[in-house]
């Protein structure tokens, strides 16, 4: 009896502990939603640790909170999401976005790790690759600008809604994605072109009165430009982004068969030319979502068919002819 006593008691008092503990880094986080609101990132900077510190200095500490201000605006709480590994992650409110604010701290409660990025529920569904079959969106041979699973391969790799994207262009026997001087967008092969259904989907938005670019100018605004959203039955949301404007043939809630045209390729939105953006999401809220792998049923590469194939930069790709 009283080695179970004393086995309770051991469990009460790590319980006690770990209570005690999220009570700290909750007043933490607190504290740190005051001191930022305030501007006072010199007070934040030192609630860090020796290395921390080594590892952040003061100015940097201050442009880093000055940069999120300036792109994020005031801090309007925290919520606690999750604990794992000595590193608790709370669910930052600004005032128009959710972020996700992970804290580690020592037996001195100073901050050993901070981190502010994009937030990601834990409640999430998790698809690691379409289900669907699916089509390339594009007639005729299209070159892959970045895709991929590495940096070097593949820019979008950092943006988790993004990280199994697509950038494909038209390129010309050089390897040119223009002809002329390319300071319209008509010289672009890529512009004007078909952008077709991968599969059988229901569109979830789209959006069409974006003007575009001129070449090597972007609209930062509006990231995706005229775009659309495709729902397939198993749950996944493909996005089809820089459409020409005025040129998406369907609207929200309609339902779309493969092959069937959407619309045009533009240079609208956060883009330098013409080009067609392509990745597939977890969830339609691109704030929240993780990308998904694509895979393609059938395609041509480099001149070769390929079965289930996710293509990567560099693959010069089309559909395989009906």
């Amino acid at each position: 009896m009283k080695k179970i006593f004393l086995l309770l008691s051991a469990i009460m008092i790590v319980h006690i502990t770990i209570a005690q503990e999220m009570v700290d880094y909750d007043r933490l986080s607190s504290k740190l939603v005051a001191l930022y609101n305030a501007a006072q990132y010199d007070s934040i900077w030192h609630l860090y640790s020796k290395e921390m510190k080594e590892h952040r200095d003061l100015e940097n500490t201050k442009d880093l909170f000055t940069d999120v201000k300036k792109q994020l605006g005031k801090m309007t709480g925290t919520n606690f999401d999750h604990s794992k590994e000595g590193r608790v992650t709370y669910k930052l409110s600004f005032e128009g976005i959710d972020m996700s604010l992970g804290i580690s701290l020592n037996h001195e409660m100073e901050i050993t790790g901070l981190t502010i990025t994009q937030y990601v529920s834990s409640n999430l569904p998790i698809k690691e690759r379409n289900t669907t079959k699916i089509d390339l969106p594009v007639t005729g041979e299209w070159n892959v600008a970045w895709g991929g699973d590495t940096r070097e391969q593949n820019m979008h790799v950092d943006v988790p809604a993004q990280k199994n994207a697509f950038d494909m262009l038209k390129f010309d026997k050089d390897g040119s994605s223009h002809k002329g001087d390319g300071n319209v967008n008509e010289d672009y092969y890529a512009f004007g072109q078909k952008i077709m259904a991968p599969c059988d989907a229901e569109v979830v938005f789209a959006v069409d009165g974006i003007k575009d670019n001129k070449p090597g100018v972007c609209n930062p605004s509006f990231i995706p430009g005229n775009s659309l959203m495709l729902k397939t039955a198993n749950d996944e949301y493909m996005l089809l982004a820089h459409f020409k404007q005025y040129t998406i043939k369907v609207d929200q809630g309609d339902r779309v068969k493969k092959g069937q045209l959407l619309g045009y390729c533009g240079n609208s939105g956060n883009s330098t030319e013409p080009h067609l953006h392509f990745h597939i999401e977890n969830i339609e809220d691109m704030n929240m979502a993780l990308g998904v792998k694509c895979y393609f049923d059938h395609i041509v590469v480099n001149d070769s068919v390929k079965t289930d194939y996710s293509p990567v930069k560099g693959d010069k790709v089309k559909n395989v002819s009906k």
